[in-house]
């Protein structure tokens, strides 16, 4: 802090603070009779403190919650705009926005919460699809055929850090 105010600079008192997280932060905070460790978001995902299948820790990474309902929001207005769009155009381009996302979240531990968003995205698609005219019929079968011809697959696309950083 005081090469800070070297340069008349300061932290911000909520955007900066000391968290107790890492390998044996649950097992402190447990001992002192407080909840699980503090989550905190940077580069557009929550990283929070979890345990693998044996009991060891485990960096947890999920796509923060303000950047997946930023993400909704937009594609709605944007589906608003393509309304009298071909529907398979519109299959067509939500299916680039996806591999976009996925290309950026799709990390280790969060194919959970990728697939959520796949769900929420083809739920406002067929929503999209009905509300263009009062006499739609547009089925499930349509919006899952639309889908599986122009939507990615959710997958994990990154490696574990261990296998990206060895060499």
């Amino acid at each position: 802090e005081r090469r800070l105010a070297e340069f008349g600079l300061e932290l911000h008192p909520t955007k900066t603070r000391l968290l107790e997280f890492g390998r044996f932060a649950a097992q402190n905070r447990k001992r002192r009779g407080l909840g699980k460790p503090e989550t905190f978001d940077f580069l557009g995902m929550t990283h929070y403190c979890t345990v693998t299948r044996k009991g060891w820790f485990r960096l947890g990474r999920k796509p923060a919650r303000k950047r997946v309902a930023r993400t909704i929001g937009r594609l709605w207005e944007a589906l608003r705009k393509r309304w009298h769009v071909d529907k398979h155009e519109i299959a067509r381009w939500l299916g680039r926005v996806l591999r976009g996302w996925l290309n950026y979240y799709a990390v280790p531990g969060s194919y959970r919460y990728l697939s959520t968003f796949v769900r929420l995205a083809k739920h406002m698609f067929h929503r999209a699809l009905r509300r263009r005219s009062q006499k739609d019929h547009t089925s499930w079968a349509t919006v899952d055929k639309l889908t599986k011809c122009y939507w990615p697959k959710v997958r994990i696309l990154h490696p574990w850090p261990n296998q990206r950083l060895a060499v």
